[in-house]
């Protein structure tokens, strides 16, 4: 019977450099990334703009991410929020903003009509129709901003080249373990893959966290009405966007995004529409994904090379490669924060292995769970109501 332990002492090695390979270079994507040159622009002469603001029901911290959006330094600009159901909660918020920012222009559009199967977009298109300028800046509800934001995201719009301008966002979690494990799932490893996209000179990148556009841009591609169907209606509108012979630009500025998961049922629902999400864009690469779990794959690497024999000082090397990139990207966005940089590093491994399984979840079927209602997603992306 032929020995099977060179094979997989084999096998092992690849894990761990595969493992190495990724977690270095992902490092080196979000430290080049965090040390780019910021251009600051100048905020002389940026247009009036109209900030659309989609919401859906009470939020944690929601009073304080919408506040943040009407304290911008920025000549002349009106909020927008728009609601789905006249009872909504989300609209005792607004109408405390109304009361606190009397000289703010704020628009409120309360409008149940359904234009496709994506609600949110669905309830921009209702607001859209209430936006008076000719700029304008679409961010969900749970972002949370500075001051200058507006002036920063709008300033790539000066170049008529560019139709879009995106962000990039921070998860920031509320108080449950749950809604730790799904900002690390943002931060250490959605973000570090786009980084590394990014890196490699991928300039489509698009996150519904910030779009900001021209008027005429959105109009060039059909309007909203033309991404009402898509589960991805964000990367929809990149790639429309794109047709049209214009760049997406992605701004330097990173907002926060509130990160809520109150049960492990919450935070798997989300993260296992978001990798099917992932799936419907890239099906062909997206088997390949395991590529980019370096840890987990340090971990099956080395238990499988050191079987014989039991210390091998390679095996050991790219297992400590593996193992620091990882810790390090980990680490990389927690300094200055008010919780302890360390305070989470418990749940490295775990997090890991959960990325694995709602990986492994996504390969199969084509359900997705968004606001309680259940839908199928076809290979174009366009979901269709199950429930």
């Amino acid at each position: 019977m032929p020995d099977v332990a060179p094979l997989i002492a084999l096998i092992g090695y690849v894990c761990l450099f595969i493992g190495a390979a990724y977690g270095t270079i992902a490092l080196i994507a979000v430290l080049a990334w965090q040390r780019r040159s910021k251009h600051p622009g100048t905020r002389q002469g940026l247009p009036p703009v109209s900030v659309l603001k989609p919401l859906c029901g009470l939020e944690p911290g929601l009073y304080e991410n919408l506040r943040s959006f009407c304290q911008q330094d920025y000549a002349e600009y009106q909020v927008v929020f728009g609601v789905l159901d006249r009872r909504d909660p989300a609209l005792a918020v607004v109408e405390r903003l109304r009361a606190e920012f009397p000289s703010l222009p704020i628009e409120v559009v309360i409008n149940p009509q359904q234009h496709g199967s994506n609600c949110k977009v669905s309830n921009l298109i209702n607001m859209i129709a209430r936006a008076r300028y000719d700029v304008l800046a679409i961010a969900d509800s749970d972002t949370y901003v500075g001051r200058d934001y507006l002036s920063i995201v709008t300033e790539p719009l000066r170049d008529e080249t560019v139709g879009l301008v995106t962000c990039l966002y921070h998860a920031v979690p509320t108080a449950s373990v749950f809604s730790r494990l799904g900002a690390m799932y943002i931060n250490e490893w959605y973000m570090p893959s786009v980084l590394l996209a990014w890196l490699f000179g991928y300039r489509g990148y698009v996150s519904g966290q910030t779009l900001c556009m021209r008027r005429d841009t959105l109009q060039g591609i059909g309007g909203l009405h033309a991404i009402a169907n898509h589960l991805a209606d964000d990367h929809e509108l990149g790639e429309q966007v794109s047709r049209l012979g214009l760049r997406i630009v992605l701004s330097h500025y990173v907002p926060s995004a509130e990160c809520h998961e109150p049960s492990f049922d919450s935070l798997s629902r989300h993260e296992v529409r978001w990798m099917r999400t992932l799936h419907v864009l890239r099906p062909r690469c997206f088997p390949f994904i395991f590529l980019s779990f370096g840890l987990p794959l340090g971990i099956l690497g080395i238990v499988l090379a050191t079987g014989n024999p039991p210390y091998d000082p390679l095996a050991w090397t790219l297992f400590g490669v593996a193992v620091l990139s990882r810790l390090i990207v980990h680490l990389s966005h927690r300094f200055g924060g008010e919780r302890s940089v360390l305070a989470d590093s418990w749940l490295v491994p775990g997090r890991d292995l959960l990325l694995c399984w709602v990986w492994f979840k996504s390969l199969r079927g084509s359900c997705v769970t968004w606001r309680g209602n259940e839908f199928d997603v076809d290979a174009r992306g366009v979901m269709h109501r199950l429930s």
